[in-house]
């Protein structure tokens, strides 16, 4: 909106609210994360909690779209409100102030709007009901191109009488969910395609903070396609907040797979030692699960006999959030929180390098554990060696 200097954001929380003697954990929690998506923001910055309410005000000059780039970007926040907040008390003042700032961002424009009051002052001295009929009365007055519809307004202006009266006309939508950190740590398994950004941000949308591992296989990947999954971290941080990124080198376990496995259960022999070593960095890391990206049937390996056999090898529970979604689904999340473009980058992981011709769909576990004796005495130097050579990067926006 132009006209007014906002000097302020009424945040908006939900499921919050409700947490009963946890609720001020959250609220904290909710703070932090707005602390640090605002800390690249140009401008300063103080937050404050009041009367069920957190307030962001500012001072001196900020980046206004930064702030509210940021701001959606925060796990817990429903919705939030670039607001004033007035000293006039007095409804004579009150009501003028009011009609002067919706004149100074609606000058002339013909507009319907309706007046809604909320009265958490319990000790000031009209009602809810009156001080919409004095406001409402004098934006008429004062604004010729107005009119009043209580139904289907095209702006609401909304006043709340509190320890410190504010009024604002305009609500942006936050991400919802819960603020990331209050609901433990897991660890994901980053690839460079479309679901596994997706699936890293809806499980963070829960509160869950994101450690992730990345499997790449030099020289049959390119440092392209490891550059691009950073650039996918970087995306998802700006939601999930820092993330540690494990570069696995899996050329030599794919390459030994490959050669004494037969190549019809590639996929998923190579699926159970990356979970395998996705485990084994969770448990480092104190994570409490891991999380992919996968979809009931998308892929060979993701029919519900592959899942199975990936899932056995497990002891951590796999968290799977676009298990029943379909593949436009999972693009128009990517698009909406921007990873999509990176994702189809043409630079392939090493899971499509080393992909079978013809996949099993319905893989036996007993045949997938036989297999996997033929590597033994081979695989346990060159998992460690794996293990010991991880690059670790920690991801910020």
């Amino acid at each position: 909106m132009s006209g007014i200097n906002y000097k302020a954001f009424i945040i908006k929380y939900g499921e919050i609210a409700i947490k009963g003697k946890n609720r001020r954990l959250f609220e904290d929690a909710l703070i932090r994360q707005i602390k640090h998506a605002l800390n690249p923001v140009e401008g300063e910055f103080i937050i404050n909690r009041e009367q069920g309410r957190i307030y962001v005000e500012t001072e001196g000059e900020y980046d206004y779209e930064g702030t509210v780039n940021a701001l959606q970007t925060v796990f817990g926040i429903v919705s939030f409100a670039p607001a004033i907040i007035t000293e006039n008390e007095d409804i004579e003042d009150l009501r003028k102030e009011v009609a002067e700032a919706l004149k100074s961002v609606y000058s002339g424009h013909s507009f319907t709007f309706k007046v809604d009051t909320r009265r958490a002052k319990k000790t000031y001295p009209l009602q809810s009901m009156d001080i919409n009929a004095l406001i409402g009365e004098t934006i008429l007055a004062e604004i010729d191109t107005s009119k009043v519809d209580v139904h289907e307004p095209e702006v609401m202006v909304r006043v709340e009488i509190r320890d410190r009266v504010n009024y604002y006309f305009e609500e942006i939508k936050g991400p919802g969910g819960m603020p990331v950190g209050t609901n433990g740590s897991a660890m994901l398994l980053l690839s460079g395609g479309i679901d596994s950004p997706v699936a890293g941000y809806m499980i963070a949308k829960r509160g869950v903070a994101i450690n992730a591992v990345y499997f790449h296989a030099p020289p049959y990947t390119s440092d392209r396609a490891k550059q691009k999954v950073v650039d996918l971290a970087k995306i998802i941080s700006r939601y999930t907040g820092p993330i540690k990124l494990h570069i696995v080198n899996f050329t030599d376990m794919q390459l030994n797979i490959y050669e004494k496995c037969p190549h019809d259960e590639l996929t998923i022999i190579m699926r159970r030692y990356m979970m395998r070593i996705a485990e084994h960095f969770a448990k480092e890391e104190n994570d409490l699960g891991l999380i992919t990206g996968e979809s009931i049937g998308q892929v060979a390996s993701q029919t519900m006999h592959s899942l199975l056999c990936t899932n056995a090898v497990c002891t951590l529970p796999v968290y799977r959030p676009l298990i029943g979604m379909d593949k436009q689904e999972i693009v128009e999340i990517s698009e909406k929180i921007g990873t999509y473009e990176t994702s189809i980058l043409p630079f392939e992981d090493c899971c499509t390098i080393f992909v079978a011709k013809h996949p099993v769909t319905k893989p036996r576990l007993q045949n997938m554990e036989a297999s996997e004796k033929k590597l033994i005495g081979s695989m346990e130097a060159l998992m460690e060696q794996a293990l010991s050579t991880v690059e670790i990067i920690e991801v910020t926006p």
